[in-house]
């Protein structure tokens, strides 16, 4: 791998690492954590993440609850998730917050699906506009004779090699949540 390569390799893996995020945010009929991540509770004026107010726990497949460490924020944390995108409201025992994921419907899974597809030709494109970004770099350097025009023909081809191995991985991620949104 070619020195001058490797920074553009570092932001493609950044990419994946946001794709892998957002995956883990969608909601898959299963009790997770993660899809609580993107869901901040207006604690003394302050947007704070729910994990940072309560203990996450799943205590059944299906069924996330929620303990704030502070008794007060209980309200705050189940009005912060009635006003979000999750879809699902709550249950306050004056305690705890519990969270039941219905199973999905099959309108449901395939609306997730479209979705998942979505996001993953979104990474497709920041891959590929990296790689856009690392030839404009490399032809630059070649016009200020920093590097041949063989160099520049081998960095564009590693670069290509790059683009074709994560946008190989992409794919991957997305069929592996897909499977798991189509598993019954």
């Amino acid at each position: 791998m070619n020195a001058k390569v490797k920074p553009f390799e570092e932001k493609m893996n950044k990419t994946l690492d946001v794709l892998a995020k957002e995956y883990q945010s969608i909601r898959a009929g299963r009790a997770n954590p993660s899809v609580l991540d993107k869901i901040r509770v207006d604690y003394y004026g302050v947007p704070t993440a729910i994990n940072a107010l309560a203990a996450i726990s799943v205590s059944e497949a299906r069924i996330l609850v929620i303990q704030p460490w502070d008794k007060s924020t209980l309200k705050l944390v189940e009005k912060a998730i009635q006003t979000s995108d999750l879809g699902i409201n709550p249950t306050n025992d004056g305690n705890v917050l519990r969270i039941a994921f219905p199973p999905l419907t099959e309108e449901r899974r395939k609306d997730i699906c479209k979705n998942i597809h979505k996001i993953a030709e979104d990474a497709k494109v920041a891959i590929r506009s990296i790689r856009r970004d690392a030839n404009d770099k490399f032809k630059a350097m070649k016009k200020s004779s920093e590097i041949t025009e063989d160099d520049q023909k081998t960095l564009e081809k590693e670069t290509q090699d790059l683009t074709d191995k994560f946008c190989k991985d992409i794919d991957k991620m997305a069929q592996v949540k897909e499977k798991e949104i189509l598993e019954i």
